[in-house]
């Protein structure tokens, strides 16, 4: 469909607006819709389990990637924004991260941080229009510029709500919210292609690291029978051992009470930080205290070299190395495994939690409660092969150079679907504000027009 701009224009007072079509309103947020309605009683029933959304469980791309199932209880102090469909969260704290996702058929359960505005439209103000325009770049960029603080921004939800917005009339709103759903729906449909090339990218990966673990890189040498189900037949010269026995002290993990979070300090990180073999400082929980930070380091302090694997929730079994010196410290879902430097490499201690066989391993011990989990002393227990520690740099490097086309492939990949999420983020600005009229959009009628529509 050809973009075609409206005829007249007026200038706002917002410079992120600019201008906006001349039968558009220019509001505040908190004309056209109410925020933080709703909260959870501090006497709800310890024993209620709630669906929790976290910050770090939110991103602007992918709106709510994760949840994590909770008793009332259990849950951490900022468990209590309620929320229901139609509403928009946006985060208020580390707005950097642009944490923001419309609420779309909830769980009746669903609670989210105090972290979030929970924003609610009201009934002049369509909720998919609203979702969009608060998803759009320039909006995104007022909450981030209207921030306050360096290593921990934050915005009140008050002056959130004073933020400008462009309302159109509701027929138009609901015009412009067709045709983003339509065109997003093939966007990401173009996205989910690449991200299906990415998946084999990974089987292949986690085919070449399998083999490399468990069949060495000799195929003429004697093999033998490991003993062990999903190992196989290994090279006859390497040990089968408990992981354990290859590490310098007892698998460990921090601590199981939830911290003071502050503005500044200490960066602390749990499972969501664990991200594509990587630690994600930026989905970090929050900063604690030298001191929180001094005691927890009692009990274990990171290291360059550790490697973690989440050992609870909806990633149980996805691992990744310490590659930095910097001061943090790690909460409970987080196992530490630090390997024996006369033993075994960082590096291959990585990949041997990434092969196929140790990670069936731990899908056979882990359990189910409100989530999959696996205990310390199992996965101190899962056996390994192990080849003499020469041999082990000499796989490892052999897996670094394979492994670096793949990364290539992945690389080449990654940015045609960075620039998808570009040009999606672009159209949604360009309808919300008035830049492009849409109004004479119509959805195809026909299954042959939708599928000339998607291409």
């Amino acid at each position: 469909m050809r973009q075609v701009r409206y005829l007249n224009y007026k200038t706002t007072t917002s410079t992120w607006l600019a201008s906006i079509p001349e039968h558009w309103e220019e509001k505040r947020l908190k004309d056209v819709a109410t925020y933080n309605d709703e909260s959870l009683d501090e006497k709800t029933d310890p024993d209620f389990e709630i669906e929790y959304v976290d910050i770090s469980s939110v991103s602007l791309a992918q709106g709510i990637e994760q949840t994590e199932l909770l008793d009332f209880e259990k849950a951490p102090s900022r468990a209590r924004r309620k929320v229901k469909h139609g509403d928009i969260i946006i985060s208020t704290v580390r707005t950097y991260l642009k944490a923001i996702a419309p609420i779309i058929n909830p769980p009746h359960n669903m609670i989210v941080s105090t972290g979030f505005a929970v924003i609610r439209p009201h009934s002049r103000l369509d909720s998919r229009f609203a979702g969009y325009m608060l998803q759009s770049n320039g909006f995104v960029g007022d909450v981030v510029a209207n921030s306050v603080g360096v290593s921990y921004p934050a915005i009140n939800a008050s002056d959130l709500a004073r933020l400008p917005f462009a309302e159109p009339p509701l027929p138009e709103q609901r015009r412009i919210s067709d045709f983003l759903d339509h065109k997003t729906a093939q966007i990401d449909a173009l996205i989910a292609k690449k991200q299906a090339l990415l998946e084999k990218l990974a089987e292949q990966r986690t085919a070449l690291i399998s083999q490399a673990v468990t069949k060495g890189l000799d195929p003429s040498v004697p093999m033998k029978n490991s003993g062990v189900e999903w190992l196989g037949e290994i090279p006859a010269h390497w040990k089968v051992i408990p992981i354990k026995f290859s590490l310098d002290m007892p698998i460990t993990d921090g601590p199981h009470s939830t911290p003071q979070f502050y503005n500044e300090g200490i960066p602390f990180i749990s499972a969501e930080a664990v991200k594509n073999d990587q630690l994600d400082f930026t989905k970090m929980r929050g900063y604690i205290s030298k001191e929180d930070h001094e005691l927890f380091s009692k009990k274990y302090k990171p290291k360059h070299g550790d490697v973690y694997m989440v050992k609870s929730g909806a990633t149980t079994g996805a691992v990744a190395r310490v590659e930095t010196h910097q001061e943090f410290n790690i909460w409970s879902p987080l196992a530490v495994l630090r390997p024996h430097p006369e033993k075994s490499l960082t590096d291959y201690i990585f990949y041997i939690l990434k092969s196929k066989p140790f990670f069936y391993s731990v899908e056979l011990s882990w359990s189910y409660g409100t989530q999959q989990n696996i205990g310390m002393g199992v996965i101190s227990n899962i056996r390994i092969a192990l080849p003499p520690i020469d041999e082990q740099r000499d796989i490892c490097k052999y897996l670094e150079l394979h492994l670096k086309k793949i990364g290539c492939q992945r690389s080449k990949i990654n940015s045609v679907i960075e620039r998808l999420h570009e040009y999606r983020a672009a159209l949604i600005t360009n309808a919300v504000t008035g830049k492009i009229d849409v109004r004479d959009f119509r959805l195809p009628t026909t299954t042959e027009q939708r599928e000339l529509a998607h291409g």
